[in-house]
């Protein structure tokens, strides 16, 4: 039968509730080894891609190599709105499965792809990848026991970083045996075990949202993520002032201002922004923004730094290779899955969630502010590796648990969605800020013919770009410190109310 209620839900529907097994169970260990691993698909997906560029785009005889990964993040940023809500409406676990399904067959036509246009689209379509993320921790928080969900929540978001130890090995093999079409083939099979895997282990949550889907909305707020992430994608290359920049900029801006009068002004919007606007749902939101933003930072100028060659006396790197680079991977892989235990440990135990988050941010910034120092020692440049991804296992698992304590069940997959926007949007804006300082003051003069044609940096100005980020994950720090000491949560909108679902 179907029963319906405030925005509270009962105790029968609460995890753990009365019939529910209390603890862990081989099921359950199932259930969570599979989304774990969906989410590390989410991650190898993105470093793949980033490992075959140089021969997809010799292939495709092609210089816009920048939409393989573009594509991939802009359709997850755009879709997450309204696939959030879509799981609020019609069950998370069924939402997770067609995201699954559909990143499934981007991958497939990635595979067969005859031309390069085809292979972006597959690519894009690969992007509904990107709302497992929040799908699968609002997915716990429903059917996993109370007593587990801390544990399993912090565990399932810190353990994306654990694949970045094989996956340079593995990339390399795949690229190198079987070409760069093996990369999606791989991407394929990995989706459909464990599409089935989530399939037969975990159950779908009972909770419902009554609210009608608000398709307006839905336009008018993927229409203007879009447009803004285009124009912070490709700025630097169209240019800042062009009329392709400031067009999508402008464009994407004004639709997001439509959505938030629309959202205002109709009564069961996509995402409502009394909730949204509440302190801490809000102060989370963008808290998750720099977390993502700073680990971005961090994935891209570590490498930068280690792959340079030492022979060009620039007073920094080691030349290594992609595969060499793994053995500074290994301890960030390692450090966040660490970091998230321990979040899942504590918050288990009652401790909250909050000073965790500043905890981990400050670490971040501790990370960047010693590397940027000193960075010409691989065994210290290793270990600071591992303090960073120690600070960033802390800030991925104290994200969802912040935001499980702060929104009711019929709204959590759609205000994670939001959290997600960010959490995409963070990565595509600051490294943007940082590489417009290097490169307006600070590119090695070097000869091209020395280079390679590639574009490197004096050693101040990774002391400068290290600072900068050091600075926003700071910001992001004092971001999460005003959140207030004791979350309760929203009440959830009369148009959201819970429908349970039981048999």
């Amino acid at each position: 039968m179907v029963t319906a209620h405030d925005s509270a839900l009962p105790p029968s529907a609460a995890p753990g509730a009365p019939g529910a097994p209390e603890q862990w169970t081989p099921r359950l260990v199932f259930s969570l080894v599979s989304i774990v691993l969906l989410l590390e698909m989410l991650t190898i997906s993105y470093l793949m891609i980033a490992m075959a560029l140089p021969t997809i785009t010799t292939h495709y005889q092609t210089s816009q190599g920048a939409w393989l990964l573009t594509a991939f993040l802009l359709l997850g940023a755009v879709a997450a709105p309204l696939v959030g809500r879509l799981a609020d409406l019609h069950g998370k676990r069924r939402m997770l499965l067609v995201c699954v399904a559909g990143s499934a067959l981007g991958s497939l036509l990635s595979a067969v792809a005859t031309s390069y246009g085809v292979l972006i689209a597959g690519r894009a379509l690969s992007g509904l990848l990107v709302p497992c993320l929040f799908l699968s921790y609002s997915l716990i928080r429903d059917v996993f026991p109370a007593r587990t969900v801390a544990l399993a929540v912090s565990v399932a978001t810190s353990g994306m970083g654990l694949v970045a130890i094989p996956a340079p090995f593995l990339t390399g093999w795949l690229i190198d045996d079987h070409g760069f079409r093996s990369i999606f083939w791989f991407s394929l099979i990995g989706l459909v075990v464990l599409g089935a895997m989530i399939a037969v282990s975990t159950d779908e949550s009972p909770v419902r949202s009554r609210a009608r889907l608000d398709l307006l909305g839905a336009v008018l707020l993927g229409g203007g993520i879009a447009g803004i992430l285009v124009a912070v994608s490709f700025g630097p290359t169209w240019g800042w002032t062009s009329g392709r920049t400031l067009g999508y900029l402008v464009a994407g801006v004004v639709l997001v201002a439509a959505w938030l009068l629309s959202a205002r002004t109709i009564t069961e919007p996509l995402i409502d922004i009394d909730v949204l606007r509440r302190r801490p749902v809000l102060l989370t939101t963008i808290s998750a923004g720099f977390v993502y933003g700073s680990s971005a930072l961090f994935t891209m100028l570590l490498p930068m730094i280690a792959m340079t060659p030492a022979v060009l006396g620039l007073g920094y790197g080691f030349g290594l290779s992609a595969e060499g680079f793994a053995v500074f991977q290994a301890p960030i892989g390692a450090m966040v899955m660490v970091g998230g235990l321990v979040v899942g440990l504590l918050v288990g135990r009652r401790m909250r969630p909050q000073p965790l988050l500043v905890a981990g941010l400050l670490i971040m910034a501790a990370g960047f502010a010693a590397v940027g120092v000193a960075h010409d020692g691989k065994g210290l440049l290793i270990v600071l590796a591992g303090v960073f991804g120690f600070g960033q296992g802390l800030g991925y698992a104290a994200i969802p648990n912040l935001l499980i304590a702060a929104v009711p069940p019929q709204l959590q997959a759609s205000t994670a969605s939001i959290v997600g926007v960010f959490q995409s949007a963070f990565p595509a804006i600051l490294p943007v800020v940082v590489f417009a300082v290097l490169n307006n003051s600070y590119v090695a003069p070097l000869p091209p013919e020395m280079t390679g044609g590639a574009v490197l940096y004096t050693n101040d100005g990774y002391l400068v770009a290290f600072s900068i980020s050091a600075g926003a994950a700071v910001i992001g720090a004092l971001v999460a410190a005003l959140l207030p000491r004791t979350i309760r949560q929203v009440d959830a909108p009369a148009a959201a109310d819970a429908v349970v679902l039981t048999h």
